[in-house]
Parts: C-alpha cells; sequence; structure tokens
C-alpha cells in the first residue's frame, strides 16, 4: 500500500515555512536598500546584512543536537516569536549597533525554524518516499524565493519601508499560527552517533559536497548580474527566473527519481552539471547562451538537494544533528562563495572566475565520487 505524503502535518510545514522563507527572500534585495538610504556605508551594510548568517550559522549544530531531546514545534515557534519581534524591531531599530543585534536575534530564529523544519519533514516522511517529500518541502522555499523579491521591491517603491516591515511581521505571525497548529510530536530516544560534538560525523562529508556546490550558487548570484551587464544584457532577471522554472518543473513532477534511482547515481550527473554550466558561462555572451546555462544549473540542482539530504537521513538514525550538520555547513559555503570568488574577479576576469567555479565543481565531483561515495559504500 503507497503511504500518505500530503498529511495535514506536511501541509502545515510546507505553509509555515513558505511563509518564514518569503520574509528571508523579501529582505535580500530590499534591506541594502534602507540601510543606503539611511546613509550607512558598503562596509556597514555588509556587516549589518551578515551577520543574521554568521549567528544562524553558529546556532544550526546546537539546534540539531537539542532536537534529539525537544520536539522539532518547539523550536520552530520559539523561531517564528524571535521572526515576529525582529520583523517588528526593525521599524524602531536605527543602525549601527540596535539594528546589528536585531540581526542577529533574527538569524537564531532563521536556525530554530529552519532547521527544525527539515528535521521534522524527515521524522514524518515514509522512508521509501523522503526522496518526493522532500523534493516537494524544497518547493515551499522554491515558489517564495521566485515571488518575494519582486514583491519586496514593489512594496518599498510604493509604500515605503514600514509596510515592507509591517508585512513581514505579517508573515511571522501567519507562520506561527501555522505552527502552533501542528501536532504534539515525541522525540523518541534514539542513539546518538556523534559522540557528544554538535557536529553529526556521518553528515559531515556529504554536507561539505552539498556547501561547496552551493558555494558555486553564493557566488554566481552575487556576480551573475554585473556580468550579464557586462556582456550587454541588461535583463539577468530571466537568468534567475529559468532556474526558478526548472527547480519547480524538476521538483514538482521528478521528486519519485531521488527514491527509485541510488542516490549516487543522481548526485554525481548533478554534480556534473555545476561544472558544464560554469564552462559554458565562461563563455557565453548571449541571453539565449544564458538560458541555456540556466536549464542547465536548474536541472542539476533541482534534485541535487533532495538527494544529498535523502543519502544523509539513509545513513543516520537521529535527523536532528544531521540537518544541523548540513545547514551550518551549507550556510557556510553559500557565504564564504561571493567573498572567495570576488577577490579571484578582482585579479582576474569574469571567464576566469568562472573557471575557476567550474575547477571547484571538478575537485567536488572527485572528492565525492573517491571519497564520499567509497565510504558510504564501505559503511554499508
Amino acid at each position: 500500500m503507497t503511504q500518505k505524503i500530503f498529511t495535514r502535518d506536511f501541509i502545515l510545514a510546507c505553509l509555515a515555512q513558505f511563509s518564514l522563507i518569503f520574509i528571508f527572500n523579501i529582505l535580500i534585495p530590499t534591506l541594502p536598500i534602507y540601510l543606503s538610504r539611511l546613509g550607512e556605508s558598503e562596509v556597514e551594510t555588509g556587516i549589518l546584512i551578515g551577520v543574521f548568517f554568521f549567528s544562524s550559522l553558529v546556532f544550526r549544530p546546537f539546534v540539531g543536537k537539542a532536537l534529539l531531546k525537544i520536539p522539532e514545534k518547539t523550536f520552530m515557534i520559539t523561531g517564528a516569536l524571535l521572526y515576529s519581534f525582529t520583523s517588528f524591531a526593525f521599524i524602531l531599530a536605527p543602525p549601527f549597533w540596535p539594528f546589528l543585534v536585531v540581526r542577529f536575534i533574527q538569524g537564531i530564529g532563521f536556525a530554530l525554524f529552519h532547521t527544525s523544519s527539515y528535521t521534522l519533514v524527515a521524522n514524518i516522511s515514509p522512508e521509501t518516499r523522503r526522496g518526493q517529500v522532500l523534493s516537494y518541502f524544497f518547493l515551499a522555499a522554491n515558489v517564495a524565493g521566485a515571488l518575494a523579491p519582486p514583491i519586496g521591491i514593489f512594496l518599498i517603491d510604493s509604500f515605503g519601508f514600514t509596510s515592507l516591515f509591517l508585512v513581514c511581521l505579517g508573515l511571522s505571525l501567519c507562520s506561527l499560527f501555522i505552527t502552533m497548529r501542528l501536532r504534539k510530536r515525541k522525540v523518541t530516544p534514539s542513539k546518538d552517533s556523534s559522540g557528544g560534538l554538535f557536529i553529526s560525523r556521518e553528515a559531515l562529508s556529504p554536507s561539505i559536497i552539498h556547501a561547496i556546490a552551493l558555494f558555486i550558487w553564493g557566488a554566481l548570484t552575487a556576480f551573475f548580474p554585473l556580468y550579464s551587464i557586462h556582456r550587454g544584457v541588461e535583463n539577468p532577471g530571466l537568468f534567475f527566473t529559468t532556474i526558478a522554472v526548472m527547480l519547480f518543473l524538476g521538483r514538482a513532477l521528478g521528486g519519485k527519481i531521488v527514491d527509485i534511482y541510488s542516490k549516487e547515481s543522481i548526485i554525481l550527473p548533478c554534480l556534473s552539471t555545476y561544472i558544464l554550466s560554469m564552462v559554458l558561462l565562461a563563455f557565453s555572451k548571449s541571453q539565449a547562451m544564458f538560458i541555456l546555462v540556466a536549464v542547465i544549473w536548474g536541472i542539476g540542482h533541482a534534485f541535487f538537494g533532495p538527494a544529498v539530504m535523502v543519502y544523509i537521513l539513509d545513513r543516520v538514525s537521529s535527523p536532528g544533528p544531521a540537518m544541523g550538520t548540513l545547514t551550518a555547513i551549507t550556510d557556510l559555503g553559500i557565504s564564504l562563495g561571493p567573498v572567495t570568488m570576488g577577490i579571484v574577479l578582482h585579479s582576474t576576469s569574469y571567464p576566469t572566475m568562472f573557471l575557476c567555479m567550474a575547477c571547484i565543481g571538478i575537485l567536488n565531483l572527485n572528492c565525492f565520487y573517491f571519497f564520499v561515495r567509497k565510504k558510504g559504500e564501505g559503511r554499508a
């Protein structure tokens, strides 16, 4: 008998995730504009934006470890409460130090909610259909990521930043209300294989592979718009829209693939798409070539995230520490990408930078094939 995927708690978790991720994405293009209009320098703006990711990264492993004893719903509620508080506090907190504290607290809220939500979905998913379930769950973030930025720009242009922050407050309260509707789940005691550490040993290697792939993504999102303009293509938005469409189609229509085939046979081709897309991008000069690169990247990325997550979950006894490890290391990869590739770009050129990212992709593929995959087979 086929086990049901769209359970009540899964749908509620998707809706709560959508609301919170919408806030995360609506602030990406708007907060730098807000801080700039208040007279903050580029350095100060970078610190005020980046402290969110720092606090989130630091707290994720602690959340993952605590999930061995505390239900996911508790941390999700706490995270939504912190988001509600910080969304309202943005209206009152001026830069620099008060705003810095608010962003730091918001990062903690994100770590609590985001890590716990993935752990919850992993725990309530049928083991034989985890890939499909996680693919659908990823869609909540994908849709929010596609809709939020243009809506955010519309809000600040039409109604101002106070309206933006009030919308964030309303979405935070929606997420809180939905999360409170989740059923109470008892934490089942399980063996903690981390040996007292806050990092899951089994999840560490595949998490690094995932983080390196997202390292490339972080650099791509930071520098592609400038590269597009440099090549005479003035609308880089079509590139990211194409990726969003491919992510949606891949995860909505192809989620079953992650459950049917071995995770290794999915991860390896996905890692290859990152290499191919960066090589093509280095020599692309037209919108048509950019769209082709976006299609290749989007197809690979659609299956890579769920496949890596299921690959990890199949090898651990406790999803909490594993999700804390995966999300923390991924945050690190995304944040290091723009910084590192920015240094490369400063000394070279856009094509050279993209070829360097392709080389990083080749290194990542080989690390997975010769070390992570072989290690996994040996454990099995």
